[in-house]
């Protein structure tokens, strides 16, 4: 066992040195299971996923539609504000920024920020440039399998940081919605649930921007 945490530790110095662990943070195995109140029921049948706001055109998708869009696979570590980081993390979804590429999603001039809406009212904001950025995935897949009830499934928000890509902004994992069940398109930034209950707005991973 002694082992074990002193080798984990060797390799947080190790890749915490090279930049890749962001301050604050410890390496986990793990995916642990964060969240506030009941999992939802999930009816595929009534499920739907809609973009509106700021865009040209209002979009709905069923459950059946949703899963015919373009496709993408993502691999990226994940840091969550609890102060746990995961490497390596392998998801599959839907991409905002082939969406908006492609005509499907097309958001007016004035749009500035995203608000992901989730069930039972969880919100979740974020700058559109965060949204439209590699990093950010509407996923239903996590390492080949669909996400867990627990983490969200049938679909959340997952923004982490992809090696090689300083120039990507990584907030935290909470600014990923569970159970996503929409885009909002601002012009304006509003905080979501969390920010509303202290967390910072910005969530910097490599700022440590936790709370504020």
């Amino acid at each position: 066992m002694f082992n074990g945490i002193f080798n984990r530790k060797d390799l947080e110095d190790k890749v915490r040195q090279q930049g890749r662990l962001p301050p604050g943070q410890s390496l986990t195995q793990k995916f642990p299971v964060l969240h506030y109140g009941p999992v939802p029921t999930f009816n595929p049948a009534t499920w739907d996923f809609r973009a509106w706001g700021e865009v040209e055109q209002e979009r709905r998708w069923t459950w059946d539609e949703f899963n015919q869009l373009p496709r993408t696979r993502l691999q990226m570590d994940i840091h969550c504000v609890t102060r746990w980081s995961k490497f390596d993390t392998v998801w599959e979804g839907v991409s905002v920024r082939s969406l908006v590429e492609q005509g499907l999603i097309r958001p007016r001039p004035s749009a500035r920020y995203v608000m992901q809406h989730a069930e039972y009212g969880f919100t979740a904001n974020l700058p559109l440039e965060v949204v439209l950025a590699e990093n950010f995935l509407l996923a239903t897949h996590y390492d080949g399998q669909p996400i867990t009830p627990e983490h969200g499934y049938p679909l959340r928000g997952v923004v982490g940081h992809i090696l090689e890509r300083q120039d990507l902004k990584t907030p935290y994992f909470w600014k990923g919605a569970k159970w996503l069940r929409g885009l909002e398109f601002m012009p304006h930034d509003q905080p979501g649930f969390w920010e509303q209950a202290g967390y910072h707005n910005e969530a910097d991973v490599w700022e440590e921007e936790r709370f504020g």
